[in-house]
């Protein structure tokens, strides 16, 4: 006891060391920033300073130890382990994206704060201590002991195992492709380098840690990227808290500016210029619609009137810009007819979407009572999904293997909860807090009279702009309709909407790039464990030296790597959209052999191997048949679910199916048996 407590306040004394300099950071870049440093320096010295830092604890923790580089030698204590969870937890979709999603949807984005804060519940109550128990390396070991056992055929385990593995590389590539998209996402954003070149910047961080060290310098590593992460979320919130309530308790204060900004929403849409401007957007969408409606022959006619245009310009030689500008519109111009019905209908549903009334934020489900009973399925469907995805995770589930006793993981998970808290109940609270922030400083300003920061995130990707803002009925003053922004950049830009200094805007992007790395770290590691120690060593070389195993680990970590960071270049989709999949998948596919696996005897490797498969296949033919991206049409949901939410579907599906094929197969061993009860054996004190 007297080692582990001494470790616990070494760990504790670093960690304070830590957080004073990373104070003393910020103070300077402060200061610097008051004497006249570009901001883009700023930006170039959050980057470099964080990589560094992140470089550095993989150096010293570097290790070719089989259990350290795994499960970081069972030995994080709680707390610590807690800290480093909630940061392997909070993703960039929480980060980022979640905020965006709150201002964007109101009530209903609170499904996913719910869903994931009580899939945290689930882990705890239902898998990480009997895992824990358990004491392997990775869910694919858990599972392919428990359904293949020992009175089965060798044959028997390995079929589970490998059907683990995939399972385990689906989800987790999927989740760390939108992870890799966010680092880009922020080092574009804040040094101005390319979309694909911040994503191999930020590559190199994730690699020197994971490469390194592998569990073992990921999980000092998620600690001190929690801190980042709490102090670069907080500050904002707490300025912008007690700016409009005179409350520096953001998550107290916004419940009595709750009221105000739903007055302020009221006036907004009784104002005739708002109608007017989504009047606009209406008569826009229905231009489109007709030209869908007579295609090929309006693609046909639009092309020729745009070379006609140009070849006028030209012929009374006008100025080089009027010609310039007929050119782009020509190159713009969709190629083809097929083209032009994808950009069209494109154009089509923005213009509606914008055309939309403004949907009041602290109304549940609204519109009619048809709307208003899918959206709150769709409401439900979603935290269910959420909720059991977050307890399949492998990457989550594997921290679970760190701490060194049964009754340590049960702390660790409290203290997972805590963090996480502190972070989960900030984020409704800044989305209001922005919300109010700009419906009643931005709305009804004067274009003359825009604040700087409009200019600037305007400008910052002209190609995908994720922010634009543009007088649409020529009256000079700003519409809330005439507003676009994305999700994806309301947290970052909320510093300088608060009128904050752009160091701290340079803060939330660190702690934006914190969160997606120490979540890309735990996701890339937990693939690479599979390959590596559920199919090269169980299945390919059991007489393979630990120092071969961990080298083969390190390779395929490498390769996945790369192979995840060109796949986010390719822009893929949103953040929430790709990280929703993931739990769909995870739920549909790992959740039910988990439980039943943990809870019931009778399950057995044929049901298992089936409930996986059913599960997955459901799932994945869902989301293929409904979401347009994948190819599919909104016109095939199921209950008017959305794709997003497949493992409503897919769980029950697996569920069913394990429960099914396993009374009418045999059933398991007395060795299976007793593996259960010995897991769920209460722990020796």
């Amino acid at each position: 006891m007297k080692p582990q407590r001494s470790y616990f306040q070494r760990l504790r004394y670093y960690y304070s060391l830590f957080t004073g300099g990373f104070a003393c950071f910020l103070i300077a870049l402060a200061a610097l920033e008051q004497e006249g440093m570009p901001r883009v320096w700023i930006g170039y010295l959050f980057m470099f300073a964080t990589i560094v830092l992140y470089a550095l604890i993989g150096v010293i923790s570097r290790t070719s130890n089989v259990l350290e580089y795994y499960v970081a030698g069972r030995r994080v204590p709680a707390m610590f382990n807690g800290m480093a969870t909630a940061a392997d937890w909070i993703s960039a979709a929480s980060f980022i994206s979640l905020a965006g999603g709150l201002y964007l949807h109101g009530f209903d984005g609170l499904a996913y704060i719910m869903g994931w804060t009580g899939g945290y519940c689930l882990v705890a109550l239902l898998i990480a201590p009997y895992l824990r128990k358990f004491a392997q390396y990775t869910i694919p070991d858990f599972l392919a002991e428990r359904y293949g056992g020992a009175e089965q055929a060798e044959h028997g385990g390995r079929a589970v195992r490998i059907l683990a593995v995939i399972a385990t590389i689906m989800v987790s590539f999927t989740y760390v492709v939108a992870q890799i998209y966010a680092v880009g996402l922020i080092a574009s954003r804040f040094t101005g380098v390319d979309f694909s070149v911040g994503i191999f910047l930020g590559l190199a961080s994730i690699l020197v840690c994971s490469f390194l060290g592998g569990m073992r310098a990921i999980t000092w590593t998620q600690v001190a990227q929690y801190i980042i992460i709490l102090v670069a979320f907080l500050i904002p919130a707490i300025w912008l808290s007690a700016k409009h309530s005179d409350n520096p308790i953001p998550q107290v204060a916004y419940g009595k500016l709750l009221p105000k900004l739903s007055a302020r929403e009221h006036v907004l849409q009784e104002d005739p210029k708002e109608a007017e401007v989504r009047a606009i957007y209406r008569q826009r969408a229905a231009d489109y619609e007709a030209r869908l409606k007579t295609l090929p022959a309006s693609w046909e006619a639009g092309r020729i009137d745009l070379q006609r245009k140009l070849d006028s310009v030209k012929t009374r030689n006008a100025s080089l810009l009027e010609i310039r500008s007929a050119e782009r519109e020509l190159v713009a111009y969709p190629k083809s007819a097929d083209d032009a019905e994808r950009a069209w209908t494109e154009a089509r549903e923005q213009n509606l979407q914008r055309a939309e009334p403004i949907t009041p934020h602290a109304t549940p489900y609204p519109g009619d009572q048809e709307t208003s009973d899918i959206k709150r399925n769709n409401f439900l469907a979603l935290v269910f999904c959420l909720m059991l995805g977050t307890a399949a995770l492998p990457h989550i589930l594997m921290r679970s293997y760190t701490t060194p006793s049964v009754h340590d993981t049960r702390v660790s998970v409290f203290w997972t909860l805590f963090f996480i808290l502190l972070i989960y109940l900030t984020i409704p609270a800044l989305a209001v807090l922005v919300k109010y922030d700009i419906y009643s400083a931005l709305v009804g300003t004067d274009y003359n009279h825009l604040p700087n920061w409009v200019s600037y995130w305007t400008n910052v990707d002209k190609l995908n702009p994720l922010f634009s803002i543009s007088d649409i009925n020529h009256d000079g003053v700003v519409q809330l309709a005439e507003i676009a922004i994305d999700a994806d950049v309301l947290v970052l830009a909320t510093p300088e909407i608060a009128g904050l200094p752009y160091v701290i805007s340079g803060l939330v992007a660190a702690g934006g790039l914190a969160a997606a790395l120490s979540t890309a770290d735990g996701l890339l590691l937990a693939i690479s464990n599979a390959l590596s120690h559920d199919v090269y060593y169980k299945l390919v070389d059991r007489s393979a030296s630990t120092q071969k195993r961990v080298t083969i680990s390190k390779l395929l970590l490498l390769a996945v790597a790369f192979i995840a960071a060109y796949a986010a270049s390719t822009k893929p989709g949103d953040i929430l959209s790709l990280v929703g999949a993931a739990f769909s998948l995870a739920g549909s596919t790992l959740f039910p052999a988990l439980v039943l696996g943990v809870f019931w005897k009778r399950a057995n490797r044929y049901g298992a191997l089936a409930g996986m498969t059913t599960g997955f296949l459901v799932c994945i033919y869902y989301m293929l048949h409904t979401n347009p991206v994948l190819g599919g049409s909104a016109a095939g949901q199921w209950f008017h679910i959305a794709p997003i939410s497949a493992g409503i579907f897919g769980v029950p599906a697996g569920l069913l199916t394990i429960i099914v094929v396993s009374l009418l197969t045999p059933a398991p061993g007395r060795p299976t048996a007793a593996l259960v009860d010995y897991i769920r054996a209460p722990e020796q004190p």
